[in-house]
């Protein structure tokens, strides 16, 4: 066997024997199982098995894709948060920013397993649903 570089195990051939060929047509038998035939089964499973460990490290997020992920989610939340503040500053809350703002405070709930973190959405999450709510009743009542 023979190790050919960074991509595995050369391609492995039949034992070479002493005596020539004979001519004519015969069946290996026994030795068509020899370890030649084995070595060159596993040479075949280790190429599928690089590609399936190739797959599963795309698979994988990195810190960063995480943090990425992470900053984008808040973002959200942030503009989101802001767009209430500014709509409570004028007195004039849409029930449209108030479901932006839940809808993007949940997705980040599932998403994190800080208990800190999930405090404050839980917070901001009771908030909004308050505001909601004030908002349904002065419907109702008008």
């Amino acid at each position: 066997m023979k190790v050919t570089g960074p991509n595995g195990l050369g391609q492995a051939g039949p034992a070479k024997s002493a005596k020539p060929a004979a001519s004519g047509f015969s069946l290996g038998g026994a030795a068509a199982t020899g370890p030649a035939t084995q070595a060159a089964t596993a040479q075949g499973v280790s190429g599928v098995a690089s590609v399936d460990a190739l797959i599963a490290l795309q698979q994988v997020d990195t810190a960063t894709e995480r943090r990425r992920r992470a900053v984008r989610r808040a973002g959200r939340i942030l503009d989101a948060l802001d767009g209430v503040k500014l709509a409570l500053l004028d007195g004039q809350v849409s029930t449209s920013a108030l479901t932006d703002l839940n809808t993007a405070v949940r997705e980040q709930q599932l998403e994190t397993e800080d208990p800190g973190l999930q405090s404050v959405l839980r917070q901001i999450e009771a908030r909004a649903a308050v505001e909601l709510a004030k908002i349904e009743m002065s419907r109702r009542a008008a």
